[in-house]
């Protein structure tokens, strides 16, 4: 039974194909076409899929798409009733979108993805549903509560509910407008970020401010119960009306008018990341709390939903020990429902028995397309590109971690592509954790952003206690934890923290452990464990890397520069590396020195443009 799963319309659309049960393959669109967040039908993620499955479209048993158009549309219709005579501006912005593909979903899927004759079964999933399917299947548990929270799916904007063999139970929901997803992204988007792309700033600037503003927005624009359940006061806001995320009102709020992209970035920004940073954990702590009262002989949670990428607010949830595990969907925003609904067919539609394992069966996520030494050699000899081939894997190694002993910025691309957000080891940029100006380095010179972003650490889950205050596995990077304390170094935050304008260059760059590169200002880290059945390739560097260093952990960032995805092919990888300052170029078992490359010759100004498009 080989089924072919949809995410598309909305944003970060995919395909996923999952053959009795066991997930095959899974891709974003994006990573295709080298559109960011790319909303189209995932024609390129399909067709990589269904190669991957050995099969055609033809011989696809189902097709099934990750929201109800019709439940939509429900929603849609009634949101203009309540504008009223203000619904005009809603409805030319959304008419098109509406009543286009979205609604006719099944005919937009026949018509681009073809071969999908009129007798093909074509299925559609409420979009919670999809998430929850995504939390729970593939995580190592019998029986687990689900929690799922995002912006809004068809009504539901957070449900809680219950997976057990092969069924799942959603049993309560929040409703839209009342949104815990729109109300993070009002606050990123008044911030000067990008709503959807840039909640990951917003996340990474809380820690340079202080929560001030938290009693003002439980005033003024959330009423939380004890329960976690909650409503926002829509007078604030302006998303049900298609417009801008929020209003005057909202800014009078905060003494101002929203931030503008590129400026400055000034105290108030970083005590408004704090503050609703701070709520999105006591919202979501207050879930969990409340769904383990009413599920006391449930011991684990799964969670999705683009909220659940929020990895500050899970680590909280872990130091609270509520449930014994907590397993996160890595792809846990809109990605991961294409998954999810193809999950969802072959255990809820076709009853197929599921089998579960001490480890979960999401494969390490590296679900996308590889590329063999033989791929890469053509693609380096047809453009005379000079490299070097190592016959040896284990000297392969050495010489990686030499390289980042020297303190060189590696660009690593091998094995299959990740499904979902974050680089875990096989589209990465990787770089030595124990140096203190790595950080500003890397987000100057080679990721083109802003200099607070955080990175991320992986470290060798045998070696996880040695540097953080945490003894799980985490190898989705989906967990922020603290270093150890034995670890830390005392630094000076204060000053900084109470000056309207400053550079966050001096603070960036002082050292605050013995891993500053890896090392927030709140001494927190979102660690990736890394172990040799999930990863071996990446497992191994980082043995080599300890090997000579003593050091167990890296720096692991995403392969790609500001604005554009995260690379998939060789010949993306190559652009990318020669776009940056980078050092060292890694596929599968080639090396490429930048001081050995020929000159590259840009055709457009591309950082502009990607500047434009974020």
């Amino acid at each position: 039974m080989k089924i072919l799963g949809i995410s598309a319309l909305y944003h970060d659309s995919a395909a996923a194909v999952v053959e009795d049960g066991n997930i095959v393959a899974a891709a974003q669109e994006e990573r295709f076409t080298r559109k960011k967040h790319d909303l189209s039908i995932p024609v390129n993620a399909a067709a990589y899929c269904l190669q991957a499955a050995d099969t055609s479209i033809e011989d696809i048993d189902a097709v099934i798409y990750y929201d109800n158009p019709l439940l939509t549309l429900d929603r849609w219709i009634k949101n203009a009733i309540v504008l009223g005579s203000d619904a005009g501006t809603f409805i030319e912005k959304n008419f098109n979108s509406m009543f286009g593909s979205k609604l006719w979903i099944e005919e937009t899927l026949r018509r681009t993805l073809g071969g999908l004759g009129k007798r093909k079964k074509l299925l559609v999933t409420d979009h919670h549903a999809a998430h929850a399917a995504s939390a729970f299947y593939p995580s190592p548990f019998q029986e687990a509560v689900i929690l799922t929270v995002d912006g809004v799916g068809e009504w539901n904007t957070t449900t809680i509910g219950t997976g057990k063999g092969n069924q799942i139970y959603l049993e309560r929901h929040i409703d839209y407008p009342h949104s815990l997803g729109m109300l993070y992204s009002a606050f990123t988007y008044f911030c000067g970020f990008k709503v959807n792309s840039g909640d990951y700033k917003l996340m990474g600037l809380a820690p340079y401010g202080e929560p001030i503003y938290c009693d003002l927005i439980k005033e003024k624009l959330i009423d939380i119960k004890e329960d976690g359940s909650y409503r926002l006061h829509l007078e604030y806001f302006d998303f049900y009306r298609a417009m801008a995320m929020t209003n005057d009102k909202f800014a009078e709020l905060f003494g101002g008018p929203a931030r503008k992209r590129e400026s400055t970035i000034t105290k108030r920004e970083m005590d408004m990341a704090a503050s609703i940073q701070q709520i999105t954990d006591e919202v979501i702590y207050k879930m969990a709390k409340y769904a383990k009262k009413i599920y006391p002989h449930i011991p684990d949670l799964v969670m999705a939903g683009g909220v659940a990428l929020n990895c500050v607010a899970n680590g909280r949830l872990y130091r609270e020990k509520l449930f014994d595990h907590i397993w996160i969907q890595p792809a846990a925003g809109d990605a991961g429902g294409a998954l999810g609904a193809a999950l969802y067919a072959a255990y809820n539609e076709y009853h197929i028995p599921r089998k579960v394992s001490v480890q979960d069966s999401q494969k390490g996520s590296l679900l996308g397309p590889s590329y063999n030494e033989s791929d890469i050699r053509t693609f380096l000899q047809d453009r005379a590109i000079p490299f070097h081939a190592y016959d040896d894997e284990q000297k392969l190694f050495d010489a990686i971690a030499e390289k980042l002993d020297e303190g060189k910025v590696i660009g690593l691309l091998q094995g299959r592509m990740e499904f979902g957000p974050r680089a875990l080891g096989n589209r990465s940029i990787i770089a030595d954790a124990r140096s203190a100006q790595m950080q500003s380095k890397l987000n100057m010179k080679i990721k083109y952003r802003e200099s607070f972003r955080p990175f991320a650490p992986s470290v060798l889950q045998e070696r996880v206690q040695d540097y953080f205050e945490y003894d799980r596995e985490s190898p989705y990077m989906l967990m922020a934890v603290p270093v150890k304390k034995e670890c830390r170094v005392d630094f000076c935050l204060g000053k900084t923290m109470r000056e309207e304008n400053y550079d966050m260059l001096p603070v960036v760059n002082c050292k605050r452990s013995e891993i500053p590169a890896v090392t927030h200002v709140d001494y927190s880290a979102r660690i990736q464990t890394v172990d040799e059945k999930r990863n071996p390739y990446y497992y191994r560097l980082l043995r080599a890397f300890e090997k000579r260093t003593g050091c167990g952990v890296i720096v692991n960032t995403s392969f790609n520069v500001r604005g554009e995805p995260i690379v998939c092919t060789p010949q993306d990888a190559y652009r990318c590396f020669m776009r940056t300052e980078m050092d060292v170029l890694v596929m599968e078992n080639i090396m490429l020195v930048k001081a050995e490359q020929p000159k590259w010759e840009e055709k457009e100004d591309w950082r502009e443009k990607i500047a434009l498009d974020e």
